[in-house]
């Protein structure tokens, strides 16, 4: 009985000693992992973005000066104009009756002047003969000069009914292509208050621009000649390039946000841009070309006594900016100067060389967890991760 009881102690020690190994002993120390990032060749770019339509460069609205119905339309939609093509007539029977009634008016002011002038030479005579008196010849003068105001009256009647009669056939102003078309053959323009809009002529559809809404907390950064990059819903794969041209000063505002306008060039030589498009515009404010760059965040890494392991160092050196690099179990500081930086990757202008590797970020975790790529975590209370079972093997 003895011997039996012994024998269930010794079981019972060994089992315990079995559970603490596999609890306790199967897990390697915790440590210190550091990130890393080499120091790399490459461009670094700070942008603005935004929304805007795409527009002719040059576009004309014609419209008439003369009231009345259209009697021919000689274009249409899409048609390609020349500068003086006829592309639209109005009927011309009124205009033309003006012009006959203006010109019998300037017949008639004529013949007066005529009468009135032989009229004021013989009364002219009389009166340096002394055979009238001043006040007949005077009142003779005065219905001279006023036969020659009715006849430069007459006359400007007659030149503004030909130039309504003119306006009566409407030519494209410039080499285009018709847009929009409002009026149809038969239909009536009124011309008394404002001009009627007839047609919108684009000039050129091969050199578009784009008109861009920018916020007034980046317009600052917006300046003529930086590049740009636009897409379209039309064409999602393509992406079209242009440059600033204008920023407007004025702004404009809707619902309390405060917008300024930036006309950027398009160049449309394929024709796929047409007006009206929504353009997704990328301003490129700050641009550098192969300089070495870093990871931001590598700026921000300090290393602290707390993250020595055993036989670890720092040596530190005094500087506004630096980077940090482990060489033989010494985190090593180097002074850098930085240029421009995104937020993401920040430009190095001197203190490193390209493929070094500088520290990044470090993290806490096994030996264990580090060999398989990640920290592994010893909170008891989280839950562990599902096993499975693959190939006769247990994996996690």
């Amino acid at each position: 009985m003895k011997n039996k009881k012994t024998y269930i102690i010794l079981a019972s020690v060994a089992l315990l000693a079995l559970v603490a190994y596999f609890l306790f002993g199967g897990e390697k120390q915790a440590g210190v992992t550091y990130g890393t990032a080499e120091v790399k060749v490459g461009d670094i770019t700070n942008s603005v973005t935004a929304t805007g339509t795409i527009e002719p460069v040059t576009s004309v609205t014609v419209g008439t000066q003369v009231s009345g119905k259209v009697a021919h339309l000689y274009v249409d939609y899409n048609s390609v104009v020349k500068k003086g093509q006829v592309i639209a007539e109005l009927d011309k029977t009124n205009l033309m009756s003006e012009l006959a009634s203006a010109k019998a008016n300037l017949s008639s002011a004529q013949s007066n002047l005529s009468y009135q002038q032989s009229h004021f030479n013989r009364y002219q005579i009389l009166f340096n003969k002394g055979l009238i008196s001043a006040n007949d010849y005077e009142q003779t003068r005065l219905s001279y000069e006023q036969a020659q105001q009715q006849v430069r009256t007459a006359r400007e009647s007659v030149n503004k009914a030909a130039t309504n009669l003119g306006y009566a056939t409407i030519t494209s102003p410039i080499d285009g292509v018709v847009l929009s078309k409002s009026v149809e053959e038969g239909q009536t323009v009124a011309a008394s208050f404002n001009t009627p809009e007839l047609f919108t002529i684009a000039q050129d559809l091969t050199n578009m621009q784009v008109i861009a809404d920018i916020d007034e907390a980046d317009i600052g950064e917006v300046k003529e000649g930086q590049r740009v990059t636009f897409t379209v819903d039309a064409y999602p794969d393509d992406v079209f390039s242009g440059v600033v041209k204008q920023v407007r000063q004025e702004a404009t505002t809707e619902s309390n946000v405060v917008t300024y306008q930036v006309v950027i060039s398009a160049p449309n030589a394929n024709l796929k841009l047409k007006p009206g498009l929504t353009a997704n515009v990328t301003i490129f404010t700050q641009e550098v070309k192969n300089v070495l760059a870093v990871p931001a965040k590598a700026l921000k890494f300090t290393p602290n006594e707390k993250m020595l392991s055993k036989g670890q160092s720092i040596h530190d050196v005094p500087a506004p900016n630096k980077v940090w690099t482990l060489e033989d179990g010494v985190f090593k500081a180097h002074k850098v100067e930085v240029g421009l930086t995104n937020g993401i990757t920040t430009e190095i202008t001197s203190g490193l060389k390209a493929g070094q590797k500088v520290i990044t970020e470090f993290q806490v975790g096994s030996s264990d967890a580090d060999e398989a790529g990640g920290a592994k975590n010893n909170n008891p209370f989280m839950p562990k991760p599902r096993s499975s079972q693959k190939n006769g093997k247990v994996t996690k």
